[in-house]
């Protein structure tokens, strides 16, 4: 009984059958506690030295004289004090006229999302679940630093971003530096744990679980915040569970010797890690979106962190080195990181100009479709197997999500006639 019971801790934590147990550096946890040394690396120092300048006054002495002084105050303070109040009190901007049909721009936000997202969700899986080389002169070895496609993700959309910003005008920026770090490493965290994650489950699990993110927050808004919820979220809450439990649980006879490393516990902590981080970027950048800034300004103040964390514990793991000399003995896993970074730099920039464009709505949908498609695309040339109980469990899973845009939909509806009604204005 306890040999059973330390193979399964073995096999769950380790992502296999306790042969890969080679050392502590293969083990995930070590793995991410060291780049938790590497961001503090930077974090440590630098939370002190912003405590020292707030507590010095140091704006104060300094006399709003000097280069130093515009330094300090637009990573520390910040310049919103100096934005106009236009600025300040303004909306989004509308969408500016085009010369092309709203169904042409249409067709071409979904185009461009679609075919950014489900090339980057194939990637994705090729890169982490998949060996490279296989060859008498190329020995088969599967590529293990997430930290680093992160990194290569991260600085292609910084340059994106840079680019854009010095060719367009911006808004004037007004948040201090120092709050995008926030942003920044849950941003980086969730994506490590996105990658880490494929080295235990397959690919369709994991957009399920993403798909299922509503239910954790619903809890946590539940508890915490004493947030009351639609009749409509409960029920789509309960179709998710369902249909993802439906979906795990459907083995065929050919998924029971693969079900140590297909879903593992290990797994479900990652995807678990993945959710709250995410969720925590999401309501932090909603704050910082109230120094009124733009979609590309907040892009390249959170990668410029992004870039800077990553890098730093890359260089105190050698995970450069490791990565370049793998990337050197094969060359095919070096054109797949670059399109996969080509994808996810491009996808972020469909995602502004489709809601620029057509709203937070119709966004959405697009994206829910295409974590449809890419299950299915993934089973396809993955050759995922998935049985008649399983594709039902996607269904359901799907169901509820388009059920949840549509009843949002309506419910806002409902409230904007209620307030006309009231109001005698129309909204």
């Amino acid at each position: 009984m306890i040999m059973d019971l330390g193979e399964v801790i073995a096999q769950s934590t380790w992502g296999g059958d306790g042969s890969s147990l080679a050392g502590l550096t293969d083990f995930w946890v070590f793995r991410f506690l060291l780049n938790i040394l590497g961001y503090a690396s930077i974090v440590i120092p630098a939370a002190i030295l912003i405590r020292y300048i707030k507590r010095s006054n140091f704006l104060e002495r300094s006399a709003g004289k000097g280069c130093t002084y515009n330094v300090v105050k637009a990573c520390v303070y910040g310049t919103a004090d100096e934005l106009p109040t236009t600025q300040l009190d303004s909306e989004a901007p509308a969408p500016s006229p085009s010369r092309f049909p709203r169904w042409a721009i249409l067709i071409f936000c979904v185009v461009g999302l679609q075919g950014s997202y489900l090339t980057w969700g194939v990637l994705q899986e090729r890169i982490m679940r998949h060996e490279y080389g296989g060859t008498e002169d190329e020995p088969a070895e599967k590529f293990q630093n997430s930290q680093f496609l992160v990194f290569v993700n991260r600085i292609l959309a910084l340059t994106i971003a840079g680019i854009y910003l010095s060719l367009f005008r911006q808004p004037r920026h007004g948040c201090p530096m120092y709050k995008y770090s926030y942003a920044s490493l849950s941003n980086i965290m969730s994506s490590w744990c996105q990658y880490e994650a494929l080295k235990f489950v397959s690919f369709p699990t994991q957009v399920l679980a993403k798909a299922s993110k509503v239910i954790p927050v619903m809890l946590m808004g539940k508890l915490v915040s004493r947030k009351t919820y639609e009749y409509y979220e409960y029920v789509i809450a309960a179709l998710i569970s369902v249909g993802l439990s439906m979906f795990l649980i459907a083995h065929g006879p050919d998924d029971e010797k693969k079900s140590t490393t297909v879903t593992t516990f290990s797994g479900i902590i990652l995807l678990a890690g993945y959710m709250m981080f995410d969720s925590f970027t999401a309501n932090w950048q909603a704050e910082l979106y109230k120094y009124k800034m733009s979609s590309f300004q907040m892009m390249f103040g959170v990668n410029c962190f992004s870039c800077l964390f990553t890098s730093a514990a890359l260089l105190q793991q050698g995970g450069f080195i490791e990565a370049f000399s793998f990337m050197f003995r094969h060359q095919l896993f070096a054109f797949h990181v670059f399109l996969n970074s080509i994808c996810s730099a491009t996808g972020q920039m469909f995602i502004f100009f489709t809601i620029n464009q057509f709203g937070a709505m119709v966004f959405v949908i697009i994206m829910t479709t295409r974590q449809a498609l890419a299950i299915l695309l993934s089973c396809i040339i993955y050759a995922h197997p998935v049985s008649i109980m399983g594709g039902f469990g996607i269904g359901i899973v799907f169901l509820a999500m388009f059920l949840r845009v549509y009843a949002s939909h309506r419910m806002k509806q409902k409230k904007a006639r209620q307030q006309e009604n009231n109001t005698g204005v129309k909204v």
